[in-house]
Protein backbone atom coordinates (compact mmCIF):
# COMPACT_ATOMS: atom_id res chain seq x y z
CA UNK A 1 0.00 0.00 0.00
CA UNK A 2 3.07 2.36 0.51
CA UNK A 3 4.64 1.93 -2.68
CA UNK A 4 1.12 2.58 -4.16
CA UNK A 5 0.90 5.91 -2.10
CA UNK A 6 4.56 7.08 -2.88
CA UNK A 7 3.33 6.49 -7.25
CA UNK A 8 0.41 8.79 -6.44
CA UNK A 9 2.33 11.24 -4.83
CA UNK A 10 5.42 11.32 -7.36
CA UNK A 11 2.66 11.48 -10.26
CA UNK A 12 1.12 14.78 -8.60
CA UNK A 13 5.25 15.99 -8.57
CA UNK A 14 5.59 15.13 -11.83
CA UNK A 15 2.08 17.34 -13.07
CA UNK A 16 3.01 20.25 -10.93
CA UNK A 17 7.20 20.44 -11.95
CA UNK A 18 5.71 20.04 -15.47
CA UNK A 19 3.29 22.82 -15.25
CA UNK A 20 5.82 24.98 -13.61
CA UNK A 21 8.24 24.20 -16.77
CA UNK A 22 4.90 24.57 -19.43
CA UNK A 23 4.22 28.01 -17.74
CA UNK A 24 7.82 28.81 -17.64
CA UNK A 25 8.68 27.84 -21.57
CA UNK A 26 5.68 29.97 -22.37
CA UNK A 27 7.49 33.23 -20.82
CA UNK A 28 10.42 32.46 -22.16
CA UNK A 29 9.02 33.14 -25.50
CA UNK A 30 6.59 35.31 -24.49
CA UNK A 31 8.66 37.98 -22.58
CA UNK A 32 10.10 40.75 -24.20
CA UNK A 33 13.37 41.38 -21.95
CA UNK A 34 15.93 39.23 -22.95
CA UNK A 35 17.72 38.35 -19.60
CA UNK A 36 14.28 37.47 -18.47
CA UNK A 37 13.46 35.14 -20.92
CA UNK A 38 17.35 33.92 -20.03
CA UNK A 39 16.00 33.38 -16.20
CA UNK A 40 12.70 31.49 -17.38
CA UNK A 41 14.58 29.34 -19.07
CA UNK A 42 16.88 28.85 -16.20
CA UNK A 43 13.37 27.97 -14.13
CA UNK A 44 12.77 25.40 -17.17
CA UNK A 45 16.18 23.72 -17.18
CA UNK A 46 16.08 23.05 -13.34
CA UNK A 47 12.17 21.61 -13.62
CA UNK A 48 14.00 18.95 -15.88
CA UNK A 49 16.46 18.76 -13.20
CA UNK A 50 13.69 17.71 -10.88
CA UNK A 51 12.15 15.08 -13.17
CA UNK A 52 15.44 13.68 -13.13
CA UNK A 53 15.27 13.62 -9.41
CA UNK A 54 11.81 12.16 -9.49
CA UNK A 55 13.21 9.38 -11.85
CA UNK A 56 15.85 8.74 -8.93
CA UNK A 57 18.01 9.51 -11.73
CA UNK A 58 20.19 11.83 -9.41
CA UNK A 59 23.49 11.88 -11.71
CA UNK A 60 21.85 13.34 -14.45
CA UNK A 61 19.84 15.85 -12.01
CA UNK A 62 23.25 17.43 -10.92
CA UNK A 63 24.69 17.11 -14.32
CA UNK A 64 21.89 19.20 -15.25
CA UNK A 65 22.07 21.48 -13.13
CA UNK A 66 26.28 21.77 -13.27
CA UNK A 67 25.91 21.74 -17.20
CA UNK A 68 23.31 23.86 -18.13
CA UNK A 69 22.04 26.27 -15.29
CA UNK A 70 25.39 26.96 -14.41
CA UNK A 71 27.63 26.65 -17.38
CA UNK A 72 25.32 27.21 -20.29
CA UNK A 73 23.11 29.97 -18.89
CA UNK A 74 26.07 31.73 -17.13
CA UNK A 75 27.51 32.35 -20.42
CA UNK A 76 24.44 32.97 -21.98
CA UNK A 77 23.96 35.60 -19.54
CA UNK A 78 27.35 36.66 -19.68
CA UNK A 79 27.69 37.34 -23.65
CA UNK A 80 24.14 39.17 -23.23
CA UNK A 81 26.01 41.40 -20.37
CA UNK A 82 28.71 41.60 -22.32
CA UNK A 83 27.31 42.88 -25.72
CA UNK A 84 26.30 46.36 -26.66
CA UNK A 85 22.54 45.18 -26.89
CA UNK A 86 20.11 47.25 -24.56
CA UNK A 87 18.86 45.77 -21.45
CA UNK A 88 15.47 45.99 -20.66
CA UNK A 89 12.21 45.55 -22.62
CA UNK A 90 12.33 45.51 -26.38
CA UNK A 91 8.65 45.80 -28.24
CA UNK A 92 11.08 45.11 -31.66
CA UNK A 93 12.28 41.20 -31.16
CA UNK A 94 9.24 39.46 -33.13
CA UNK A 95 9.19 39.42 -36.25
CA UNK A 96 6.32 39.72 -38.48
CA UNK A 97 5.72 35.41 -38.80
CA UNK A 98 5.12 34.78 -35.70
CA UNK A 99 1.67 33.96 -36.34
CA UNK A 100 2.71 31.77 -38.72
CA UNK A 101 4.65 29.50 -35.94
CA UNK A 102 1.81 28.64 -34.04
CA UNK A 103 -0.18 26.60 -36.43
CA UNK A 104 3.54 25.10 -37.58
CA UNK A 105 3.89 24.23 -33.73
CA UNK A 106 0.47 22.57 -33.47
CA UNK A 107 1.01 20.80 -36.23
CA UNK A 108 4.76 19.12 -35.74
CA UNK A 109 3.66 18.50 -31.82
CA UNK A 110 0.42 16.46 -33.34
CA UNK A 111 3.00 14.64 -35.57
CA UNK A 112 5.38 14.07 -32.93
CA UNK A 113 2.57 12.79 -30.66
CA UNK A 114 1.31 10.58 -33.55
CA UNK A 115 4.52 9.53 -34.44
CA UNK A 116 5.48 8.60 -30.34
CA UNK A 117 2.38 7.22 -29.34
CA UNK A 118 2.39 4.86 -32.55
CA UNK A 119 5.77 3.46 -31.88
CA UNK A 120 5.32 2.93 -27.95
CA UNK A 121 1.56 3.04 -27.49
CA UNK A 122 1.29 0.74 -24.50
CA UNK A 123 4.78 -0.87 -23.90
CA UNK A 124 6.29 -0.66 -20.47
CA UNK A 125 9.51 -0.32 -18.60
CA UNK A 126 10.99 -3.45 -17.48
CA UNK A 127 10.24 -3.80 -13.88
CA UNK A 128 13.53 -5.71 -12.81
CA UNK A 129 15.62 -2.33 -13.68
CA UNK A 130 19.20 -2.86 -11.98
CA UNK A 131 20.41 -0.32 -10.64
CA UNK A 132 23.74 1.28 -11.99
CA UNK A 133 26.58 2.66 -9.41
CA UNK A 134 27.49 6.40 -10.12
CA UNK A 135 31.02 5.72 -10.97
CA UNK A 136 30.37 3.26 -13.32
CA UNK A 137 28.47 6.11 -15.01
CA UNK A 138 31.10 8.37 -14.87
CA UNK A 139 34.05 5.92 -15.42
CA UNK A 140 32.57 5.40 -18.80
CA UNK A 141 31.64 9.07 -19.51
CA UNK A 142 34.82 10.51 -18.21
CA UNK A 143 37.55 8.01 -19.39
CA UNK A 144 37.90 7.86 -23.04
CA UNK A 145 36.01 11.50 -23.47
CA UNK A 146 37.87 13.47 -20.78
CA UNK A 147 39.98 15.29 -23.61
CA UNK A 148 36.81 16.26 -25.53
CA UNK A 149 35.77 17.90 -22.28
CA UNK A 150 38.86 19.56 -21.83
CA UNK A 151 39.03 20.90 -25.20
CA UNK A 152 35.91 22.40 -24.82
CA UNK A 153 36.35 24.31 -21.47
CA UNK A 154 39.33 26.04 -23.69
CA UNK A 155 36.94 26.96 -26.21
CA UNK A 156 34.16 28.48 -23.76
CA UNK A 157 37.35 30.19 -22.10
CA UNK A 158 38.44 31.69 -25.25
CA UNK A 159 34.90 33.10 -26.32
CA UNK A 160 34.62 34.56 -22.45
CA UNK A 161 37.93 36.24 -22.89
CA UNK A 162 37.08 37.39 -26.93
CA UNK A 163 33.85 38.82 -25.58
CA UNK A 164 35.47 40.85 -22.57
CA UNK A 165 37.88 42.16 -25.26
CA UNK A 166 35.07 42.91 -27.64
CA UNK A 167 33.07 44.37 -25.10
CA UNK A 168 35.86 46.41 -23.21
CA UNK A 169 35.91 50.23 -24.57
CA UNK A 170 38.89 51.72 -25.11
Amino acid sequence: MLAAEVLIAQNIGFGVIALLMVVAALRVVTTNNVVHAALWLVTVLAGAAAQYVLLAAEFVAVTQVLVYIGAVMVLFLFGTMLTRARIGAERDLNNSYWRLGIPVAALLFAAMSIAVLSSYGDERLPSDARVVPIADISDQIFGPYLLPFWALSFVLLAAIIGAIVLARKE
